[in-house]
């Protein structure tokens, strides 16, 4: 079990969305928080909901990309709210359209916010939660598409599979520091990550896909809206992070799905009685698993 209550948080895009939702649901459940956002509007908006509470939150106003930036704000949250210890690696962006109308830049973009932006944040603060050694616990936040492609979320869907990766490396590799790490797999959230976009910065602005297309924004705000509350999702967060689970996936629709996909994968791999090479590779403890036997 992972106590939070009386810790430090920091969370990423904590300005709105998923991470607000997180940043409520554990500043009740006990936890100073810090929301770093790389939106001031949004900050603002949320410091109006928690200064009117008891919680202790600290707002940050930080570009996951820039990483001299996050050290200086590892610093100015652990100077006020004390060592952190449970990160969350929640912001992120998205832009869809087939793989082969996407520039360079919707690349760049994507992969810089979702996949480096997580880097970053566990560059910055595991090496200082495993100094310390009171462990503590790592969120990464991929998407339901860490698993499952959809046409036309070939960027996004890359970013989150390299989450899903880089999470179970990162499990395996901080066991032995009683550091507990989990990945959040959403589906649909009523957010407003349709909004992306607009932090898009200047010098990725080459797209083959869309900007702040008011009607495109409409059209994913409809698709989204009737998704999961933030704050509901959070709670399942809250929960995970509490009982060390590594998958936080609160979605039964995609219950049909995955066992497919599972299902095609092991329909694929080869049989070990197929293979006569399989035996001196068991033997030798070759990675890929226990023997099989039978």
């Amino acid at each position: 079990m992972t106590r939070v209550a009386g810790r430090t948080a920091f969370i990423t895009g904590g300005g709105s969305g998923v991470a607000l939702g997180q940043a409520k649901v554990f500043a009740a459940a006990g936890c100073k928080v810090a929301i770093a956002d790389i939106r001031q509007d949004h900050l603002d908006e949320a410091m109006e909901y928690f200064d009117a509470t008891d919680f202790e939150v600290m707002p940050v106003k930080l570009d996951i990309t820039d990483r001299a930036a996050y050290a200086a704000a590892a610093d100015a949250v652990e100077a006020r709210l004390g060592p952190v210890e449970l990160l969350f690696n929640t912001a992120g962006v998205s832009i869809f359209g087939p793989l082969q109308n996407a520039t360079y830049d919707d690349w760049d973009w994507q992969l810089d916010v979702n996949l480096k932006g997580v880097i970053n944040g566990i560059q910055t603060f595991v090496p200082r939660i495993i100094a310390r050694g009171n462990g503590g616990h790592i969120v990464n936040t991929a998407s339901m598409s860490a698993f499952v492609a959809l046409k036309g979320t070939g960027i996004y869907c890359t970013s989150k599979m390299a989450i899903r990766g880089l999470t179970e490396c990162l499990a395996l590799d901080l066991e032995e520091h009683g550091i507990g790490v989990s990945m959040l797999c959403p589906g649909a959230v009523n957010t407003n990550i349709h909004e992306a976009v607009l932090t898009r910065p200047a010098h990725q602005q080459n797209t083959g896909y869309y900007g702040a297309d008011p009607e495109m924004f409409a059209h994913l705000k409809r698709v989204i809206s009737v998704g999961m509350e933030p704050e509901t999702l959070a709670n399942y967060v809250l929960a995970g992070v509490e009982a060390d689970q590594l998958y936080i996936l609160p979605y039964p629709e995609f219950r049909g799905t995955l066992e497919d996909i599972h299902a095609r994968v092991m329909g694929a791999l080869a049989n070990p009685e197929d293979d006569p090479e399989y035996e001196a590779r068991a033997a030798h403890g070759v990675p890929g698993g226990k023997k099989v036997e039978g």
